[in-house]
């Protein structure tokens, strides 16, 4: 793992953040935490990350579809490579893939996240 690779992680739920946060320093990146849409611009405005791990339902059911596009449509964070959490598949009757003008993500995870599957996401991606 490069050291530098630095993940900002995006949930409003406190544990699930912490949990992740844990995992991902031990395994090299430098996390950043943010528990809203609101205080993940914040934290990108602060300084840019390498990579966005982003739930879907946070302050409600569309706050991580509208931030996502929010983030792709800013010339400051177009690039970022975002990764999005969500159980939405498993209370919806329809599957929601990720989608360049819908959900503009690099990755869809399902909650709840199995913690290789989200390592080797964030590998894989930011290996690019």
């Amino acid at each position: 793992m490069n050291l530098k690779k630095s993940v900002l992680l995006v949930d409003d739920d406190a544990d699930f953040v912490e949990q992740n946060r844990l995992l991902l320093e031990e395994s090299g990146y430098r996390v950043r935490t943010a528990h809203s849409g609101r205080q993940c611009l914040e934290e990108v405005a602060a300084g840019r990350p390498d990579l966005i791990i982003l739930d879907m339902m946070m302050e409600s059911e569309n706050a991580g579809f509208d931030l996502s596009r929010e983030l792709r449509n800013s010339e400051y964070t177009k690039g970022i490579p975002l990764v999005m959490i969500t159980s939405v598949n498993d209370i919806r009757p329809f599957r929601i893939e990720p989608d360049h003008t819908w959900l503009p993500v690099d990755a869809l995870i399902e909650k709840p996240v199995d913690p290789p599957l989200l390592l080797d996401v964030v590998d894989r991606i930011l290996a690019r």
